[in-house]
């Protein structure tokens, strides 16, 4: 799509630089990559995203065509959102994240096990952190101090953005092995987060978190 365009779709995609690809499973964005990429790359994305989608009962196919005209199947009736996470989206349309962030608090204490509610939420709180971050100021205060955990930060919360999932999650998990106390629970909770916004069933994800244990433990 054209991200020029369609303004507020991009930012609530985390669209840092075009091209980006995202799929979207079970009503989840799942960041892939951005920029160009050869077809190596883009097949071993498609098959990651092809396992992921299995592992969410996502397995059905479309047969090869035999040149007869296809039955044209009604378009599925989309669910309503429930009302808080209406909110929460219509405020991400308008570009008002703190409301977003409140609608999403909001829809979490009344269920606490509302999974939508908590990556949605981590979303929004990576757009605003990263929204008004500039990607070179950012690599170059990370270089300038190695030792800085904000600054450490930041190039992840960019990395995740940008579709460098695997890069943001090394960059926690290598950092979770040389710190601890609050530095260390800070790292911890910002890497739960991403695992919410990748998508738990991601395989990333799941490599990650096995990653993170052992750092951890």
């Amino acid at each position: 799509m054209d991200v020029q365009a369609y303004p507020s779709v991009a930012a609530a995609f985390q669209v840092q630089g075009v091209p980006t690809v995202v799929a979207v499973l079970q009503g989840q964005p799942l960041p892939l990559f951005q920029g160009n990429a050869s077809p190596e790359q883009i097949q071993g994305v498609l098959d990651q995203v092809l396992a992921a989608a299995e592992q969410n009962g996502v397995t059905g196919t479309v047969p090869a065509g035999d040149g007869s005209q296809p039955e044209v199947e009604p378009e599925p009736v989309e669910e309503p959102l429930p009302p808080l996470h209406q909110e929460a989206y219509d405020a991400i349309e308008r570009d008002d994240l703190d409301a977003a962030v409140a609608a999403y608090t909001k829809a979490m204490k009344q269920d606490p096990s509302d999974a939508l509610a908590k990556a949605g939420l981590a979303q929004v709180e990576l757009l605003q952190r990263t929204r008004d971050l500039d990607l070179q100021a950012v690599r170059a205060a990370a270089a300038a101090d190695p030792t800085s955990l904000d600054a450490a930060l930041d190039v992840a919360d960019l990395d995740l953005s940008g579709g460098k999932v695997d890069d943001a999650f090394g960059r926690l998990i290598d950092l979770v092995r040389t710190t601890s106390g609050d530095d260390r629970e800070r790292l911890r909770k910002r890497l739960v987060d991403y695992f919410e916004i990748v998508g738990t069933q991601d395989p990333r994800v799941a490599a990650a978190r096995r990653a993170l244990a052992n750092a951890l433990y």
